[in-house]
Protein backbone atom coordinates (compact mmCIF):
# COMPACT_ATOMS: atom_id res chain seq x y z
CA UNK A 1 0.00 0.00 0.00
CA UNK A 2 1.51 3.47 -1.10
CA UNK A 3 2.07 6.09 1.60
CA UNK A 4 -0.42 9.05 1.89
CA UNK A 5 0.84 12.03 0.88
CA UNK A 6 1.96 14.70 3.23
CA UNK A 7 -0.40 17.21 4.22
CA UNK A 8 -0.53 20.35 2.93
CA UNK A 9 0.04 23.36 5.68
CA UNK A 10 -2.99 25.50 5.80
CA UNK A 11 -1.79 27.95 4.12
CA UNK A 12 0.93 26.25 1.44
CA UNK A 13 -1.51 27.91 -1.08
CA UNK A 14 -0.47 31.05 -0.42
CA UNK A 15 2.52 31.07 -1.03
CA UNK A 16 4.67 30.59 -4.59
CA UNK A 17 5.33 26.35 -4.75
CA UNK A 18 9.45 26.28 -4.75
CA UNK A 19 9.76 24.53 -8.64
CA UNK A 20 11.47 21.19 -7.96
CA UNK A 21 15.34 20.63 -6.72
CA UNK A 22 17.78 18.25 -8.07
CA UNK A 23 21.21 16.26 -7.21
CA UNK A 24 23.70 14.15 -8.49
CA UNK A 25 26.89 12.60 -7.51
CA UNK A 26 29.86 10.58 -9.27
CA UNK A 27 32.71 8.59 -7.99
CA UNK A 28 31.54 7.30 -4.35
CA UNK A 29 31.10 4.23 -3.09
CA UNK A 30 26.71 3.70 -2.24
CA UNK A 31 26.27 7.04 -4.41
CA UNK A 32 22.42 6.90 -3.95
CA UNK A 33 22.99 7.52 -0.41
CA UNK A 34 24.74 11.02 -0.85
CA UNK A 35 21.68 11.85 -3.26
CA UNK A 36 19.44 10.80 -0.70
CA UNK A 37 20.76 13.44 1.84
CA UNK A 38 21.20 16.15 -0.83
CA UNK A 39 17.21 15.33 -1.76
CA UNK A 40 16.65 15.89 2.14
CA UNK A 41 18.57 19.31 2.03
CA UNK A 42 16.59 20.28 -0.81
CA UNK A 43 13.14 19.31 0.39
CA UNK A 44 12.29 22.77 0.60
CA UNK A 45 11.79 22.85 -3.04
CA UNK A 46 9.61 20.16 -3.65
CA UNK A 47 7.48 17.96 -0.85
CA UNK A 48 5.41 16.29 -3.25
CA UNK A 49 7.40 13.25 -4.12
CA UNK A 50 10.91 12.37 -5.19
CA UNK A 51 13.06 9.55 -7.35
CA UNK A 52 16.85 8.47 -7.65
CA UNK A 53 18.02 6.97 -10.27
CA UNK A 54 21.29 4.63 -9.74
CA UNK A 55 24.36 3.12 -11.50
CA UNK A 56 26.04 -0.01 -11.05
CA UNK A 57 28.86 -1.46 -13.44
CA UNK A 58 27.33 -5.13 -12.53
CA UNK A 59 23.55 -4.21 -11.54
CA UNK A 60 23.09 -1.48 -14.32
CA UNK A 61 20.23 1.22 -13.62
CA UNK A 62 18.01 1.05 -11.13
CA UNK A 63 15.38 3.43 -10.09
CA UNK A 64 13.19 4.11 -7.40
CA UNK A 65 10.15 7.09 -7.30
CA UNK A 66 7.70 7.57 -4.47
CA UNK A 67 5.05 10.24 -3.02
CA UNK A 68 6.23 12.06 0.54
CA UNK A 69 8.69 13.63 2.10
CA UNK A 70 12.50 12.35 1.30
CA UNK A 71 12.74 11.13 4.98
CA UNK A 72 10.17 9.05 4.42
CA UNK A 73 11.13 6.78 2.03
CA UNK A 74 14.65 6.89 1.47
CA UNK A 75 15.58 6.48 4.61
CA UNK A 76 14.91 2.84 4.35
CA UNK A 77 18.32 0.17 3.84
CA UNK A 78 16.19 -2.46 2.26
CA UNK A 79 14.94 0.47 -0.30
CA UNK A 80 18.59 1.84 -0.53
CA UNK A 81 20.21 -1.18 -1.23
CA UNK A 82 18.45 -1.90 -4.90
CA UNK A 83 19.95 1.52 -5.61
CA UNK A 84 23.52 -0.05 -5.55
CA UNK A 85 26.62 1.84 -7.64
CA UNK A 86 28.99 5.00 -7.28
CA UNK A 87 26.99 7.47 -10.05
CA UNK A 88 23.38 8.54 -8.63
CA UNK A 89 21.20 11.81 -9.21
CA UNK A 90 17.67 12.53 -7.59
CA UNK A 91 14.89 14.61 -7.89
CA UNK A 92 12.36 16.23 -5.82
CA UNK A 93 9.05 17.64 -7.33
CA UNK A 94 6.17 20.01 -7.24
CA UNK A 95 4.22 19.84 -9.98
CA UNK A 96 4.64 22.89 -12.41
CA UNK A 97 3.62 22.13 -15.98
CA UNK A 98 1.30 18.43 -16.37
CA UNK A 99 -0.61 16.66 -14.27
CA UNK A 100 -1.81 18.96 -10.75
CA UNK A 101 -2.80 15.08 -9.49
CA UNK A 102 -0.51 12.47 -7.90
CA UNK A 103 0.80 10.16 -10.81
CA UNK A 104 3.94 8.32 -10.11
CA UNK A 105 4.65 8.92 -13.79
CA UNK A 106 5.01 12.52 -13.64
CA UNK A 107 7.86 11.70 -10.76
CA UNK A 108 11.36 12.13 -11.93
CA UNK A 109 14.36 11.34 -12.75
CA UNK A 110 13.34 9.92 -16.35
CA UNK A 111 15.19 7.18 -17.68
CA UNK A 112 15.39 6.37 -21.37
CA UNK A 113 17.69 3.38 -23.27
CA UNK A 114 19.19 4.55 -26.34
CA UNK A 115 21.24 2.76 -28.61
CA UNK A 116 24.36 4.13 -27.15
CA UNK A 117 22.93 2.99 -23.47
CA UNK A 118 20.95 4.46 -20.97
CA UNK A 119 20.27 7.90 -19.73
CA UNK A 120 18.01 9.07 -16.83
CA UNK A 121 17.35 12.78 -16.47
CA UNK A 122 16.43 15.26 -13.68
CA UNK A 123 15.42 18.71 -14.74
CA UNK A 124 14.01 22.02 -12.52
CA UNK A 125 12.28 24.49 -14.21
CA UNK A 126 9.96 24.28 -16.91
CA UNK A 127 9.42 24.61 -20.44
CA UNK A 128 7.63 27.24 -21.84
CA UNK A 129 7.00 25.39 -25.84
CA UNK A 130 6.80 22.12 -24.19
CA UNK A 131 3.38 21.51 -25.39
CA UNK A 132 4.26 22.80 -29.07
CA UNK A 133 7.24 20.40 -28.59
CA UNK A 134 5.19 17.47 -27.28
CA UNK A 135 2.48 17.50 -30.21
CA UNK A 136 5.23 17.28 -32.65
CA UNK A 137 6.72 14.63 -31.20
CA UNK A 138 3.52 12.73 -30.91
CA UNK A 139 2.69 13.19 -34.37
CA UNK A 140 6.19 11.95 -35.36
CA UNK A 141 5.49 9.05 -33.16
CA UNK A 142 6.73 9.31 -29.94
CA UNK A 143 4.74 7.51 -26.90
CA UNK A 144 4.91 9.41 -23.72
CA UNK A 145 4.63 8.15 -20.21
CA UNK A 146 4.15 11.30 -18.22
CA UNK A 147 2.51 14.62 -18.20
CA UNK A 148 5.71 15.89 -17.11
CA UNK A 149 7.08 18.80 -20.43
CA UNK A 150 10.46 17.16 -18.75
CA UNK A 151 10.25 14.02 -20.76
CA UNK A 152 9.77 16.25 -24.02
CA UNK A 153 13.78 16.55 -23.29
CA UNK A 154 14.51 12.30 -23.46
CA UNK A 155 12.02 12.22 -26.80
CA UNK A 156 14.23 14.65 -28.24
CA UNK A 157 17.35 12.83 -27.36
CA UNK A 158 16.13 9.53 -28.43
CA UNK A 159 15.25 11.27 -32.27
CA UNK A 160 18.77 13.11 -32.45
CA UNK A 161 21.34 11.68 -34.33
CA UNK A 162 24.48 12.77 -32.43
CA UNK A 163 26.65 9.91 -31.62
CA UNK A 164 26.55 9.86 -28.20
CA UNK A 165 24.49 11.11 -25.26
CA UNK A 166 26.14 14.11 -23.81
CA UNK A 167 25.59 15.91 -27.66
CA UNK A 168 22.36 14.17 -28.03
CA UNK A 169 20.86 16.37 -24.98
CA UNK A 170 22.94 19.07 -26.68
CA UNK A 171 20.77 19.00 -29.85
CA UNK A 172 18.13 18.31 -27.75
CA UNK A 173 18.10 21.75 -25.40
CA UNK A 174 18.38 23.72 -28.50
CA UNK A 175 15.31 23.18 -29.10
CA UNK A 176 13.65 24.28 -25.69
CA UNK A 177 12.51 27.49 -24.86
CA UNK A 178 12.54 28.18 -21.24
CA UNK A 179 14.28 27.57 -17.67
CA UNK A 180 15.90 24.59 -16.87
CA UNK A 181 18.77 23.87 -14.59
CA UNK A 182 19.08 19.53 -15.99
CA UNK A 183 21.21 16.97 -13.88
CA UNK A 184 21.54 13.76 -15.87
CA UNK A 185 23.61 10.66 -16.02
CA UNK A 186 24.85 7.65 -18.42
CA UNK A 187 26.74 4.51 -17.44
CA UNK A 188 29.55 6.74 -17.10
CA UNK A 189 28.88 9.96 -16.42
CA UNK A 190 27.97 13.16 -14.29
CA UNK A 191 26.03 15.75 -16.56
CA UNK A 192 24.76 19.22 -15.73
CA UNK A 193 23.69 21.62 -17.84
CA UNK A 194 22.08 25.33 -17.00
CA UNK A 195 19.74 27.25 -19.39
CA UNK A 196 21.43 30.51 -21.87
CA UNK A 197 19.75 32.90 -19.06
CA UNK A 198 20.60 31.01 -15.84
CA UNK A 199 17.28 31.31 -14.76
CA UNK A 200 17.24 28.16 -12.26
CA UNK A 201 19.89 27.45 -10.25
CA UNK A 202 22.82 24.94 -10.65
CA UNK A 203 26.18 24.33 -9.02
CA UNK A 204 29.21 22.09 -8.50
CA UNK A 205 30.86 20.48 -5.12
CA UNK A 206 33.71 18.24 -4.72
CA UNK A 207 33.25 15.42 -2.04
CA UNK A 208 35.74 13.12 -1.50
CA UNK A 209 37.52 11.51 -4.94
CA UNK A 210 33.86 12.21 -6.22
CA UNK A 211 31.63 15.26 -7.55
CA UNK A 212 28.39 16.22 -6.77
CA UNK A 213 25.76 18.68 -8.42
CA UNK A 214 22.95 20.38 -6.96
CA UNK A 215 20.32 22.96 -6.88
CA UNK A 216 21.82 24.59 -3.75
CA UNK A 217 25.00 25.13 -1.49
CA UNK A 218 23.22 23.61 1.60
CA UNK A 219 22.22 20.16 0.22
CA UNK A 220 26.65 20.27 -0.56
CA UNK A 221 27.12 21.03 3.25
CA UNK A 222 24.95 17.98 4.41
CA UNK A 223 27.20 15.51 3.09
CA UNK A 224 30.39 17.04 3.52
CA UNK A 225 31.24 18.73 -0.13
CA UNK A 226 33.37 21.52 -0.73
CA UNK A 227 31.65 24.11 -2.95
CA UNK A 228 33.53 24.71 -6.02
CA UNK A 229 31.67 27.03 -8.20
CA UNK A 230 27.90 28.01 -9.77
CA UNK A 231 27.82 26.27 -13.08
CA UNK A 232 27.75 29.31 -15.58
CA UNK A 233 24.17 30.05 -17.30
CA UNK A 234 24.88 28.33 -20.81
CA UNK A 235 27.65 25.45 -19.39
CA UNK A 236 27.44 21.80 -19.58
CA UNK A 237 29.84 20.09 -17.49
CA UNK A 238 30.15 16.32 -18.19
CA UNK A 239 31.70 14.82 -15.25
CA UNK A 240 33.76 11.31 -14.98
CA UNK A 241 34.88 9.79 -11.45
CA UNK A 242 38.49 9.43 -13.58
CA UNK A 243 38.42 12.17 -15.41
CA UNK A 244 37.08 14.97 -13.66
CA UNK A 245 35.37 17.96 -15.23
CA UNK A 246 35.09 19.02 -18.71
CA UNK A 247 33.24 22.35 -19.39
CA UNK A 248 31.78 23.89 -22.45
CA UNK A 249 29.06 26.17 -23.71
CA UNK A 250 26.68 24.87 -26.36
CA UNK A 251 24.41 27.97 -26.33
CA UNK A 252 24.72 31.12 -27.54
CA UNK A 253 25.89 33.42 -25.08
CA UNK A 254 23.14 35.82 -23.40
CA UNK A 255 22.80 38.34 -20.56
CA UNK A 256 22.22 35.91 -17.20
CA UNK A 257 18.42 36.30 -15.93
CA UNK A 258 18.87 34.66 -12.63
CA UNK A 259 15.89 34.08 -10.91
CA UNK A 260 15.56 37.09 -8.00
CA UNK A 261 12.92 35.17 -5.98
CA UNK A 262 15.52 32.78 -5.33
CA UNK A 263 17.15 35.85 -3.31
CA UNK A 264 13.75 36.31 -1.68
CA UNK A 265 12.19 32.66 -0.72
CA UNK A 266 12.81 29.68 -2.65
CA UNK A 267 16.36 29.19 -1.36
CA UNK A 268 17.70 28.50 2.06
CA UNK A 269 18.95 30.58 4.08
CA UNK A 270 21.71 28.85 4.59
CA UNK A 271 22.77 28.62 1.01
CA UNK A 272 25.43 30.76 -1.10
CA UNK A 273 24.15 32.58 -4.71
CA UNK A 274 26.89 34.54 -6.38
CA UNK A 275 29.06 34.55 -3.51
CA UNK A 276 27.11 36.42 -1.37
CA UNK A 277 24.59 34.15 1.66
CA UNK A 278 20.92 34.21 1.50
CA UNK A 279 20.59 34.77 4.79
CA UNK A 280 22.94 37.91 4.76
CA UNK A 281 20.48 39.06 1.47
CA UNK A 282 17.07 38.51 3.28
CA UNK A 283 18.30 41.05 6.12
CA UNK A 284 19.78 43.76 3.62
CA UNK A 285 16.40 43.51 2.18
CA UNK A 286 15.10 44.25 5.52
CA UNK A 287 17.35 46.77 5.80
CA UNK A 288 15.65 48.53 2.32
CA UNK A 289 12.75 48.07 3.47
CA UNK A 290 12.94 49.94 6.87
CA UNK A 291 14.78 52.90 4.75
CA UNK A 292 11.86 52.89 1.98
CA UNK A 293 8.38 52.63 4.58
CA UNK A 294 9.35 53.37 8.11
CA UNK A 295 6.49 53.64 10.73
CA UNK A 296 6.31 54.28 14.31
CA UNK A 297 5.99 50.98 15.61
CA UNK A 298 6.81 49.14 19.20
CA UNK A 299 7.17 45.81 17.57
CA UNK A 300 8.84 44.03 14.42
CA UNK A 301 7.48 40.24 13.98
CA UNK A 302 8.41 38.08 11.65
CA UNK A 303 5.90 35.68 9.73
CA UNK A 304 7.70 32.65 10.22
CA UNK A 305 10.26 31.04 8.99
CA UNK A 306 10.27 33.15 5.61
CA UNK A 307 9.95 36.50 6.87
CA UNK A 308 12.48 36.75 9.95
CA UNK A 309 16.01 37.51 8.24
CA UNK A 310 14.05 40.50 6.70
CA UNK A 311 12.31 41.34 10.05
CA UNK A 312 15.92 41.07 11.97
CA UNK A 313 17.40 43.49 9.42
CA UNK A 314 14.17 46.04 9.40
CA UNK A 315 14.15 45.49 13.75
CA UNK A 316 18.17 46.71 13.05
CA UNK A 317 17.75 49.66 10.52
CA UNK A 318 14.72 50.89 12.44
CA UNK A 319 15.67 50.66 16.05
CA UNK A 320 11.93 49.05 16.68
CA UNK A 321 12.87 45.84 18.98
CA UNK A 322 12.18 42.42 16.96
CA UNK A 323 10.50 39.58 18.80
CA UNK A 324 8.78 36.53 18.13
CA UNK A 325 5.64 37.44 17.97
CA UNK A 326 4.00 34.19 16.23
CA UNK A 327 5.58 30.61 16.51
CA UNK A 328 5.50 28.37 14.26
CA UNK A 329 4.10 24.47 14.97
CA UNK A 330 6.70 22.69 13.15
CA UNK A 331 5.17 19.38 13.84
CA UNK A 332 2.36 19.93 11.75
CA UNK A 333 3.48 17.83 9.19
CA UNK A 334 1.23 14.80 9.57
CA UNK A 335 -0.37 15.11 12.68
CA UNK A 336 -3.76 15.35 10.59
CA UNK A 337 -3.83 12.74 7.81
CA UNK A 338 -7.32 13.27 7.31
CA UNK A 339 -8.38 16.39 8.76
CA UNK A 340 -12.21 16.51 10.00
CA UNK A 341 -13.96 19.66 8.70
CA UNK A 342 -13.92 21.46 11.88
CA UNK A 343 -9.77 21.40 11.99
CA UNK A 344 -9.92 22.58 8.78
CA UNK A 345 -12.12 25.51 9.43
CA UNK A 346 -9.00 26.45 11.94
CA UNK A 347 -6.89 27.29 9.07
CA UNK A 348 -3.55 29.22 9.61
CA UNK A 349 -4.00 28.41 13.44
CA UNK A 350 -3.02 24.65 12.96
CA UNK A 351 0.71 26.39 11.83
CA UNK A 352 0.95 29.05 13.61
CA UNK A 353 0.09 30.84 17.10
CA UNK A 354 0.70 34.10 18.39
CA UNK A 355 2.55 34.98 21.59
CA UNK A 356 -0.12 37.12 23.56
CA UNK A 357 2.06 38.40 26.50
CA UNK A 358 4.76 39.99 23.77
CA UNK A 359 1.96 41.51 21.34
CA UNK A 360 -0.83 42.85 23.83
CA UNK A 361 -1.10 46.53 23.62
CA UNK A 362 1.96 46.84 21.08
CA UNK A 363 1.93 48.46 17.65
CA UNK A 364 2.79 45.56 15.34
CA UNK A 365 4.73 45.92 12.48
CA UNK A 366 4.73 42.28 10.57
CA UNK A 367 7.46 41.40 7.85
CA UNK A 368 6.17 39.17 5.73
CA UNK A 369 7.88 37.49 1.99
CA UNK A 370 5.78 38.23 -0.14
CA UNK A 371 1.56 38.64 -1.00
CA UNK A 372 -0.30 36.59 -3.42
CA UNK A 373 -3.84 36.17 -3.10
CA UNK A 374 -3.58 37.62 0.68
CA UNK A 375 -5.36 34.65 2.30
CA UNK A 376 -3.18 34.07 4.68
CA UNK A 377 -2.22 37.48 5.32
CA UNK A 378 -5.88 38.41 6.86
CA UNK A 379 -5.75 35.32 8.90
CA UNK A 380 -2.67 36.64 10.26
CA UNK A 381 -3.79 40.22 10.91
CA UNK A 382 -7.04 38.79 12.38
CA UNK A 383 -4.85 36.71 14.89
CA UNK A 384 -2.56 39.61 15.92
CA UNK A 385 -5.40 41.64 16.87
CA UNK A 386 -7.51 38.88 18.47
CA UNK A 387 -4.26 38.77 20.73
CA UNK A 388 -4.93 42.70 21.26
CA UNK A 389 -2.12 44.42 19.33
CA UNK A 390 -3.20 48.31 18.95
CA UNK A 391 -2.47 48.71 15.37
CA UNK A 392 -1.06 45.85 12.34
CA UNK A 393 1.62 47.50 9.95
CA UNK A 394 2.63 45.22 6.93
CA UNK A 395 5.90 45.33 5.73
CA UNK A 396 6.47 43.05 2.51
CA UNK A 397 9.90 42.06 1.73
CA UNK A 398 9.07 41.70 -1.96
CA UNK A 399 7.93 43.88 -4.68
CA UNK A 400 4.08 43.20 -5.56
CA UNK A 401 3.55 39.77 -7.23
CA UNK A 402 1.26 41.00 -10.33
CA UNK A 403 2.27 38.59 -12.88
CA UNK A 404 2.55 34.64 -12.69
CA UNK A 405 6.04 32.93 -13.27
CA UNK A 406 6.17 30.25 -16.47
CA UNK A 407 9.54 28.83 -16.05
CA UNK A 408 9.24 26.56 -13.24
CA UNK A 409 7.36 28.31 -10.37
CA UNK A 410 3.55 27.11 -9.51
CA UNK A 411 1.55 30.51 -9.65
CA UNK A 412 -1.61 31.27 -9.12
CA UNK A 413 -3.40 32.72 -12.80
CA UNK A 414 -3.02 36.41 -13.13
CA UNK A 415 -6.06 36.93 -12.01
CA UNK A 416 -6.04 35.13 -8.51
CA UNK A 417 -2.73 37.20 -7.70
CA UNK A 418 -3.88 40.56 -5.37
CA UNK A 419 -1.39 42.96 -6.81
CA UNK A 420 -3.10 41.79 -10.22
CA UNK A 421 -6.15 43.18 -9.89
CA UNK A 422 -5.33 46.23 -6.55
CA UNK A 423 -2.97 49.07 -5.95
CA UNK A 424 -1.06 49.27 -2.87
CA UNK A 425 -3.70 51.04 -0.91
CA UNK A 426 -6.57 48.87 -2.45
CA UNK A 427 -4.94 45.79 -0.67
CA UNK A 428 -4.38 47.86 2.46
CA UNK A 429 -7.82 48.36 2.76
CA UNK A 430 -8.53 44.69 1.44
CA UNK A 431 -6.46 43.22 3.86
CA UNK A 432 -7.54 45.52 7.06
CA UNK A 433 -4.41 46.80 8.44
CA UNK A 434 -3.24 50.18 9.35
CA UNK A 435 -0.50 50.37 6.63
CA UNK A 436 1.21 47.99 3.60
CA UNK A 437 4.04 48.51 2.33
CA UNK A 438 6.32 46.38 -0.29
CA UNK A 439 9.61 46.98 -1.38
CA UNK A 440 10.40 48.52 -4.62
CA UNK A 441 11.78 46.60 -7.55
CA UNK A 442 15.10 48.96 -6.89
CA UNK A 443 15.30 48.51 -3.15
CA UNK A 444 15.32 45.04 -4.51
CA UNK A 445 18.00 44.96 -6.64
CA UNK A 446 20.20 46.91 -4.05
CA UNK A 447 19.51 44.69 -1.43
CA UNK A 448 20.31 41.63 -3.28
CA UNK A 449 23.96 43.71 -4.36
CA UNK A 450 23.12 46.30 -7.16
CA UNK A 451 24.10 49.62 -6.15
CA UNK A 452 22.15 51.67 -8.46
CA UNK A 453 19.45 49.39 -8.54
CA UNK A 454 17.57 47.91 -11.60
CA UNK A 455 18.84 48.62 -14.82
CA UNK A 456 15.31 49.64 -16.84
CA UNK A 457 17.01 48.72 -20.29
CA UNK A 458 18.61 45.40 -19.13
CA UNK A 459 17.62 43.97 -15.52
CA UNK A 460 20.53 41.62 -13.91
CA UNK A 461 17.61 39.08 -13.12
CA UNK A 462 14.47 37.63 -14.25
CA UNK A 463 11.92 39.76 -12.04
CA UNK A 464 8.87 39.08 -14.25
CA UNK A 465 6.57 38.15 -11.81
CA UNK A 466 6.72 41.55 -9.97
CA UNK A 467 7.52 43.61 -13.75
CA UNK A 468 5.85 41.61 -16.40
CA UNK A 469 8.60 41.21 -18.16
CA UNK A 470 9.44 37.81 -19.42
CA UNK A 471 12.71 37.12 -20.68
CA UNK A 472 11.93 33.93 -22.60
CA UNK A 473 8.28 34.41 -24.31
CA UNK A 474 5.89 31.69 -22.76
CA UNK A 475 5.16 30.84 -26.55
CA UNK A 476 2.60 27.78 -24.98
CA UNK A 477 0.91 30.21 -23.50
CA UNK A 478 0.24 33.01 -25.57
CA UNK A 479 -0.81 30.13 -27.33
CA UNK A 480 -3.65 30.03 -25.08
CA UNK A 481 -4.51 33.17 -24.88
CA UNK A 482 -2.30 34.90 -21.98
CA UNK A 483 -1.58 38.76 -22.72
CA UNK A 484 1.74 40.02 -22.30
CA UNK A 485 2.38 43.65 -20.31
CA UNK A 486 2.17 46.46 -22.84
CA UNK A 487 5.07 47.92 -23.87
CA UNK A 488 5.82 51.17 -22.20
Amino acid sequence: MSKPMPLAHPFDDDKLKEECGVFGVVGVADAANFVALGLHALQHRGQEAGGIVAHDPEDGFNSARRFGYVRDNFTSQSLMKTLPGPLAIGHVRYSTAGSKGAAIRDVQPFFGEFSMGGAAIAHNGNITNAEALRKELIERGSIFQSSSDSECIIHLMARSLQRNIPERMEDALRRVEGAFSVVAMTRTKLIGVRDPLGVRPLVLGKVGDGWALSSETCALDIIGAEFVREIAPGEMVVITAEGGVESHFPFRQQASKFCIFEHVYFSRPDSIIGGRSVYETRRQIGVELAREAPVEADLVCPVPDSGTPAAIGFAHESGIPFGLGITRNQYMGRTFIEPTEQIRNMGVRLKLNVNRALIKDKRVILVDDSVVRGTTSRKIKEMILDAGAAEVHFRIASPPTAWPCFYGVDTPQREKLLAATMSEEEMRKHLSVDSLKFITLDGLYRAVGEADGRSKSCPQYCDACFSGEYPVVPSDMIEKGFQLKAAE
